[in-house]
Order: C-alpha cells, then sequence, then structure tokens
C-alpha cells in the first residue's frame, strides 16, 4: 500500500541498553548506555543536563513490552521504521546483538526495520572511558568471514518487515571507505543474495563529509546517506578556535548553538536522488566525554522543525524519499526522540505534524 507520508523517515536505533559481559569488563558491573546519562552534569550555567527519560524509563532492551512501546510511539508519529545498529568485528564477532535478534525471531513487534554495520575500532574515550585505549578492534578477514557475515543477516533480509528499495534489502555501512575489500565484499553479497532468492543488496554508504558522495557512488554504493551535523564545525575554523581556547582557559565543552548550526545539517548535495539527508534534534556527548565534549545548546522542537523542512524540501521530488533520523534513542549523545522530563513528545510532535 502506498504510503501517505511525505517522506520514509528511518531512525538510527541504539541497542545499548542491556547488560552484556564485554561492557562489565569495560565500565564495570552492571553498565549500560543510561550509566553515562545518569551520571551526566551541567558543565556551564545553561547547561540542559542530565536528559532523563519520561514515558519510557530508564528501560532495558531485553524486555518485549518496551520494544513494543517503542515501535508503536515510532508508528504513531511518523517514523517509517528503525535503522539498528549492527556490530560484526570480524571472524564471526558481535556485540549487543540480543535486541534485534529478539525482535526478529519472535516476530514482534511488526515494525520496519534494517540494518547499519558500524564497522569501526570502539575505543575507550569514545565511550566513556579516560583513556583511548582500543577495546575491540574492527577486522576484515576476507571472503569467507564476509559469507559468515552475509548468513548472520540473512533471516532478516528475508524477513517481511524488512526495509526494502526495488526489492533489494537496504543495508547501510558506516565507513564504507575503511573496508579494504569493499567492492569485492559488494559483489559477494550480491551474489548470494541472488542464491537466496533476492535481486541483490540495496548498500547504503553513510558520511560525514558531503565532498565524499561522488567517491562513494563511484565504488558501486547504490546510495549515500550524508550526514552533516558536524558540518559547521568542521569547516568553521574561527569557531573551532575560539571553542578551544575557551576550553583551555574555562574548562568547558566546545559548544555551539543549534540555532547557529542546524541549516548546515542538509545540503545540496541531498536533492540528488541517490543521496538521502540527516535531521538531527540535538547533540550533546559531555555525558560520555565530560569537558572533551560538543554541545549544541539550546535546541528546541521548533528549530528541529526547520531542520524536517529542509530535509523535506530536498527530497519532496524524488522516487525514493529516504531522510534518516539520528537517532531515535542516543541519549548519552543528546540525539533521541524519546520523551524526555523538559520536552515530553514535542519532538515527535513537530515530526508528526510534519511527515503526516
Amino acid at each position: 500500500m502506498e504510503s501517505k507520508k511525505k517522506a520514509k523517515v528511518i531512525a538510527f536505533y541504539l541497542p545499548q541498553y542491556h547488560l552484556i559481559p564485554e561492557n562489565n569488563e569495560w565500565w564495570g558491573k552492571g553498565f549500560t548506555e543510561w550509566t553515562n546519562v545518569a551520571k551526566a552534569k551541567k558543565l556551564f550555567k545553561s547547561h540542559y543536563q542530565p536528559h532523563i527519560p519520561a514515558d519510557l524509563g530508564f528501560y532495558d532492551l531485553r524486555v518485549p513490552e518496551t520494544r513494543k512501546a517503542q515501535a508503536d510511539m515510532a508508528n504513531e508519529f511518523g517514523v517509517e521504521g528503525f535503522c539498528y545498529w549492527h556490530y560484526w568485528f570480524g571472524n564471526g564477532k558481535r556485540l549487543l546483538e540480543r535486541p534485534f535478534n529478539e525482535v526478529l525471531y519472535s516476530k514482534e513487534p511488526n515494525f520496519p526495520f534494517c540494518l547499519a554495520w558500524a564497522n569501526e575500532t570502539w575505543k575507550g574515550f569514545a565511550h566513556g572511558l579516560k583513556n583511548r585505549n582500543t577495546l575491540i578492534e574492527q577486522l576484515y578477514d576476507g571472503k569467507e568471514d564476509y559469507i559468515a557475515h552475509f548468513n548472520e543477516v540473512l533471516p532478516a533480509f528475508l524477513d517481511d518487515r524488512y526495509i526494502k528499495i526495488d526489492e533489494k534489502p537496504m543495508f547501510m555501512i558506516y565507513k564504507p571507505l575503511q573496508h579494504p575489500d569493499l567492492q569485492m565484499f559488494m559483489e559477494l553479497w550480491h551474489d548470494l543474495a541472488k542464491k537466496n532468492g533476492m535481486p541483490g543488496i540495496y548498500f547504503v554508504g553513510h558520511t560525514s563529509f558531503p565532498n565524499e558522495v561522488d567517491i562513494l557512488l563511484s565504488k558501486g554504493l547504490d546510495s549515500v546517506n550524508v550526514n552533516r551535523i558536524f558540518y559547521k564545525f568542521q569547516t568553521n575554523l574561527r569557531a573551532r578556535i575560539k571553542n578551544k581556547l575557551r576550553k583551555i582557559v574555562s574548562g568547558m565543552p566546545q559548544v555551539f548553538n543549534y540555532a547557529d548550526v542546524y541549516p548546515s545539517f542538509v545540503g545540496e548535495e541531498s536533492k540528488k536522488e541517490n543521496v538521502h539527508p540527516t535531521i538531527c534534534p540535538n547533540w550533546d556527548h559531555s555525558p560520555r566525554s565530560g569537558k572533551e565534549g560538543v554541545v549544541f545548546h539550546n535546541s528546541t522542537p521548533e528549530l528541529f522543525e526547520k531542520n524536517i523542512e529542509a530535509a523535506l524540501k530536498n527530497v519532496e521530488h524524488k522516487t525514493n524519499k529516504i531522510i534518516f533520523l539520528k537517532s531515535w534513542n542516543e541519549w548519552a549523545e543528546g540525539n533521541y526522540m524519546e520523551p524526555d522530563q523538559k520536552w515530553g513528545s514535542k519532538y515527535l510532535e513537530v515530526l508528526k505534524k510534519k511527515i503526516l
């Protein structure tokens, strides 16, 4: 049935909210993403921290009722589906796979999904430790491992809920240019998909750099998702120097007003049919990184609404009107749509207002 939505908004979904042995070892027993969220503190006078969840509470993703409540909420407010972060480190090693596997094999909730392979090495600093030590390395172990990886995700690809483009399951690669065998990997997966009754895989490359779009498409990717939330931060040298000096003098994190940065979230490149823009309600990495983080300050639902409008304008003429939402539940990065105690469901309400 043809969707009446103005665009297909697919929300990135973090599965970090449950216990695993590796997290217990690296960060201490009982660690989940909520550990960082709950310990967050104000780092300057008007800093909005901590962010405390409202309707869904400090949930555990091993609980089926929680996963259903998330899907029901997302569906109510216009989200097309979840793009679950998927961790395959090579040699058969996976992490945080339980929530998605339970969604897959229980057949609940009945809500569309796809996978994004977070193909990067985990380092302590990015997740809340003081050091930059490698926790687990991303490996690329060759053809046999790539086949094993395909077989691992094949049941998901064959599921009726899986998001497809031209009958091909959509699979995102977070850092495609870091894959040493990217084209061989994709050709192999295309062949394996055809052997399993599919016409191929619809590969989406993710990037934070608009100038990489043509490079990625030349590698054989079907489309590119551009996440521009740091574009102004990356390109405005004067602002970066000013923020770094302030950090040295006052010990504050680097702070940018959301009103100043959101206009750069959507660029001209996303007018192309095979480029998907990213919308983002906010960013505040300080729960993980403290004073070393970057904070987008004074985000409001009204400003986020303007971000949505810009993305809609760039996709309105397309066949595949896909917009990625960063994110559904990245609470320790400050980019989430689930209700919190400050704003309630207002960010969801503006999304629904614009999409439905």
